[in-house]
């Protein structure tokens, strides 16, 4: 019997260590727990590195698992419940809103995008699955933050970058967006995040009536938006029969 490449071995115990431990672990702990010498972790935490399965924070020097994880699995993404739950729906809402649609769960501090409907034309667009977004300025985030905790805690406790003028940093007027999110059931992004870009999102529940994600239609500000740089009624109106169709779907019932 052939037998087991032991780096490799080594490689996925440390990748299983960052997925069920801590959020970030230091190299001490990562070395420590798996009983391996310093140099020896580090080489492999600098080769995962490399190809994008770790991230190193760059202010405390902690690792944690990289992006490129998502990209490879998305097999995956093919049989997870929320995005089968969504393709139907989403694909009636880009057809609907003639937008790009996805659908963004919370991830490390981000919005992962785990599904991405292309505006329904012939422009040629870039598939985003498996990107992040931040959770302070966009729309996604904007419901994630305001109907999960953990996102919530994670957003409050980070600096809010200004990616434009209009990016709401400070605290008190990131809560004020976050219970006005709460009190209409949806959130928008108005060139908060990029330049000549709108978007409109509602949360999906599952069964439990917990917050497993949320839909957005993205498009520019122009068409998203009216002349007074409010989205559309229409548009908010189908985001939110969307999410609400696929919370339906995923058990949680009427909304």
């Amino acid at each position: 019997m052939a037998r087991n490449i032991q780096s490799l071995e080594r490689a996925a115990a440390m990748l299983r260590l960052l997925a069920g431990g801590e959020r970030r672990l230091g190299l001490s702990d990562v070395a420590s727990s798996l009983g391996l010498a310093k140099g020896t972790a580090h080489g492999i935490l600098r080769t995962l590195q490399a190809e994008g399965f770790v991230e190193q924070d760059p202010a405390s020097g902690r690792y944690q698992l990289g992006a490129e994880l998502l990209r490879l699995g998305n097999s995956y993404l093919d049989v997870h419940e929320l995005r089968a739950r969504a393709l139907v729906w989403t694909d009636d809402l880009a057809r609907a809103s003639g937008e790009s649609v996805y659908v963004g769960v919370l991830h490390k501090s981000g919005v992962l995008i785990m599904h991405h409907v292309f505006r329904p034309d012939d422009s040629r667009q870039v598939l985003e699955v498996g990107a992040m977004q931040p959770l302070h300025s966009t729309a996604l985030g904007k419901v994630l933050s305001a109907y999960d905790p953990v996102a919530h805690t994670q957003v409050v406790e980070v600096e809010r970058e200004a990616f434009t003028p209009r990016t709401v940093t400070d605290a008190a007027g990131f809560e004020e967006v976050l219970a006005l999110t709460r009190a209409r059931g949806w959130a928008s992004d108005v060139e908060e995040t990029w330049d000549g870009v709108a978007s409109v999102a509602a949360p999906i529940h599952d069964r439990r009536r917990m917050p497993v994600g949320a839909v957005a239609v993205a498009g520019a500000v122009e068409r998203v938006c009216g002349e007074s740089r409010e989205p559309r009624g229409t548009l908010v109106a189908s985001v939110r029969d969307c999410a609400r169709a696929v919370s339906r779907d995923l058990g949680a019932g009427r909304f």
